[in-house]
């Protein structure tokens, strides 16, 4: 059914339609008994499913990676979808409308999509009056960036502004500074002003009566050099988790022609094409941190085997975002169901 559904999707524009897309959902949600049929087709509720981590508990380990819901108007009609957590965002201090488009491409043959989306968003202070809203008793997890407008050297000020503001209406925060698609983001996963940075929000962390949990986001692109400067970093600064991995800025061995990607340009690429490596940067993680914190797995799951493969290289919990679109909602549920057959 749902490959019919994307059939059609999938012969607009990727923007339009996930726009669409949510507009459907939460019309159909409101239909009399569809959140029960909902919650029939896609949950599955069975305490094997639970995960503890970080003081929090997840009723099952599937989660839906940031930039689906950037301004946290989506989760509550998302919780329906079966996931354990969602992460909203990226969210920064003050709205943004992003890169120019067209900027999100899909890349069939791959069962990929490329984006350049920029941190589109409309602001700390719109995502919480959102937050407000909140229904569900689903984990909310806060991925915070910088504006672009904002040069390296004052980053920290931007992550600050969010993770106050941000704290008292998410469970968990994420810390980005792994998209492609903001001018010299990346630059911040270098160990001087990354250490910084953490360091700084950990001290405000502290402050707080309550602490809340700290994940890192990072690249697939990193070295092995760069991924031990990771390790030592979370050990430092008592990092809570890193989520592995954001897109890639790699278009290796992809189906798509070159004339396709040279036309559709820079960006960070998701979908099947990133399985491998992420999979890879989470087994160097594991190991090389001798399992010490929590590892997220994201990047390429499309399957309950792609997710298996995550959890056996060390993730204790898992995204989808791409996978999420090209395989529908039952994805959730598949994994689900894989997970407590191996019990």
């Amino acid at each position: 059914m749902y490959k019919i559904i994307r059939f059609f999707l999938f012969l607009f524009d990727p923007e339009k339609v996930h726009y669409f897309t949510a507009r459907c959902i939460r019309i159909a949600l409101k239909v009399p008994g569809m959140k029960w049929l909902w919650t029939k087709l896609y949950r599955i509720e069975d305490k094997r499913l639970e995960r503890t981590l970080f003081g929090i508990t997840f009723k099952n380990p599937v989660g839906l990676a940031a930039g689906f819901d950037k301004n946290a108007s989506m989760y509550n009609d998302l919780a329906y979808c079966g996931f354990g957590f969602i992460e909203i965002g990226t969210v920064t201090p003050v709205g943004q409308p992003g890169n120019e488009k067209p900027r999100l491409f899909r890349l069939k043959e791959d069962s990929a999509i490329i984006n350049r989306m920029g941190f589109n968003n409309d602001g700390v202070e719109n995502a919480i009056e959102n937050l407000k809203k909140r229904k569900t008793d689903v984990i909310i997890g806060g991925n915070i960036g910088k504006n672009k407008v904002t040069p390296n050297e004052n980053a920290t000020d931007d992550y600050v502004k969010s993770f106050n503001a941000l704290f008292p209406y998410v469970d968990y925060f994420v810390v980005n500074v792994s998209s492609p698609n903001t001018p010299n983001l990346r630059a911040l996963q270098e160990k001087g002003p990354l250490t910084e940075l953490l360091r700084t929000l950990q001290e405000l962390n502290k402050a707080k009566e309550e602490r809340k949990p700290i994940l890192l986001k990072i690249a697939p692109d990193l070295t092995n050099e760069q991924l031990d400067d990771i390790v030592d970093i979370v050990k430092e600064v008592k990092l809570d988790g890193v989520i592995a991995t954001n897109t890639t800025i790699s278009r290796e061995d992809l189906k798509s022609s070159s004339v396709k990607l040279d036309k559709i340009g820079a960006g960070g690429l998701s979908g099947k094409p990133v399985r491998a490596r992420s999979t890879e940067v989470i087994r160097y993680l594991s190991e090389k941190s001798e399992k010490s914190f929590p590892i997220i797995g994201v990047g390429g799951i499309h399957s309950a085997e792609d997710a298996l493969e995550k959890i056996e290289a060390g993730a204790d919990l898992v995204q989808v975002y791409t996978g999420f679109i090209y395989e529908g909602p039952r994805l959730v549920k598949r994994i689900n169901k894989k997970l407590l057959s191996q019990h």
